[in-house]
């Protein structure tokens, strides 16, 4: 994921490995802005949207939704694969061609804000029309925290926030078994034992993929000395701090005694390990928040089926908090941003009708509960929550409660998995785990040469 800004901030990097678009109310309107408009309005117009996320059936319910409350603004849809969203946005901005509106993010990785701000047209006008001059109060702190620029300008508006932390478990393997969850460091070395007695793979990573190895490492340090993570990001402790080398320590350690796979080195989190845990090989993975959706009967099913399992059965996956590393009892991990926010681009020929669409996405009610009720992001307005009763769970008792305990506890969450991130440090990390994990640096060494890079 790291390298020239591949996948490696991407929030959710489902396996997105095509082009592909959503054609709403009519037939394709074409990759470039709509500049055949020859006036703007409101409420009426044709607007293109890029971005790498959400997937496809997603982007289908909330422009369906989108045309119901204005059915004279034709939405064209573009996914592009997360690899090469930089590639695809970065010419297309700087021509007079390019989207009326653009996916942007948090941070130094895909789709930054640093990089892409200077396109972006300030929405706090239109944001405090919707929601009154209070709208900060109204809304995810975390979202426009990571879309403001250093100036002040909200460049865009976030529809919803992801999290990592969270462990994913398999409960059929579990109760086949006859194991329980890890609890701590030491539950999930003797569960993994017992897995592999059966021939069972216990946890999956995907360790040549080298944002899910940081996601891995920030929660071990978490877990150890909460916060400490983000004040080394901020400059506030030193990456040799004593808890972030006992934090690198164990991830070394996860390596050598049977927790993370042999080989996972050469394993990509998507799509192998992803693959893996939903064909029903592999009995725990960590993914973060937006794996919610494959909790619902739609979601698993098409999941499963993408995973190349023959005549798809789901399986009721179950969140877990992430296994506590010191037995110290200290809050499980969480960290999370904007999973993306929509910036409407300043040289769009229908700017008011691209603006009508993301003020609608990010700040109405029932758009809200659509986000909210497809499960892919924890909605971006803090008084909407799923309804559960329209949402088909594959098993809603076994799911319901640990997906609400999730909810709730990702909603009190404010400190950043990505947004506070330069490239240059995540880039580091990356470079980091991986030299650990290989056995060509010591933990200490690792984290002398990232702080390093940290102090510039």
């Amino acid at each position: 994921m790291f390298g020239s800004r591949p996948e490696w901030s991407r929030r959710k990097s489902l396996a997105a490995v095509t082009i592909a678009a959503v054609l709403v109310t009519g037939a394709m309107a074409g990759c470039s802005s709509s500049g055949a408009a020859t006036t703007d309005s409101a409420t009426k117009g044709s607007i293109n949207w890029w971005g790498w996320t959400p997937e496809i059936g997603v982007g289908k319910q909330y422009i369906a939704a989108f045309n119901k409350k204005y059915p004279n603004i034709k939405v064209t849809y573009k996914q592009v694969a997360t690899a090469s969203y930089d590639a695809a946005i970065r010419p297309a901005l700087a021509s007079s061609v390019g989207p009326d509106v653009f996916n942007m993010a948090p941070g130094g990785g895909i789709g930054s804000i640093t990089a892409y701000q200077g396109s972006a047209m300030d929405l706090t006008p239109v944001v405090k029309k919707a929601l009154g001059s209070d709208w900060k109060s109204k809304v995810a702190a975390i979202g426009p925290a990571g879309l403001t620029t250093a100036d002040g300008k909200l460049a865009a508006l976030a529809v919803g926030s992801t999290f990592a932390g969270p462990v994913w478990v398999n409960p059929e393997l579990f109760s086949k078994y006859g194991l329980k969850p890890p609890k701590t460091l030491a539950d999930w070395v003797q569960v993994c034992s017992s897995f592999a007695s059966h021939n069972v793979t216990c946890f999956e990573q995907g360790a040549g993929d080298s944002g899910f190895n940081m996601d891995l490492l920030h929660a071990i340090a978490d877990s150890i000395e909460p916060g400490v993570w983000s004040k080394a990001v901020a400059g506030k402790a030193k990456w040799t701090d004593p808890s972030l080398v006992k934090a690198m320590t164990t991830f070394k350690t996860m390596f050598g005694n049977g927790i993370i796979q042999k080989g996972a080195l050469g394993v990509q989190q998507y799509p192998d390990v992803n693959n893996d845990f939903l064909a029903g090989k592999t009995a725990m993975v960590m993914m973060g928040t937006w794996y919610m959706q494959y909790s619902t009967v739609a979601g698993a099913t098409s999941a499963v089926s993408a995973a190349g399992v023959a005549e798809a059965k789901p399986f009721p996956i179950v969140s877990i908090p992430f296994p506590d590393i010191t037995g110290a009892g200290n809050p499980a991990p969480l960290f999370g941003d904007a999973d993306y926010g929509l910036a409407v681009n300043t040289k769009s020929k229908s700017p008011k009708a691209a603006a009508t669409f993301v003020t609608w996405l990010a700040t109405n009610t029932d758009a809200q509960q659509v986000v909210a009720n497809s499960l892919n992001d924890i909605s971006a307005l803090t008084d909407v929550a799923p309804k559960w009763s329209d949402i088909k769970l594959v098993d809603g008792s076994q799911q319901q409660p640990t997906l609400q305990t999730l909810i709730g506890s990702a909603s009190k969450i404010t400190e950043p998995r990505l947004g506070d991130l330069s490239t240059a440090v995540g880039q580091a990390i990356g470079i980091a785990t991986a030299s650990v994990a290989g056995g060509k640096a010591t933990p200490e060494q690792a984290l002398a040469t990232l702080q390093s890079v940290a102090k510039g």
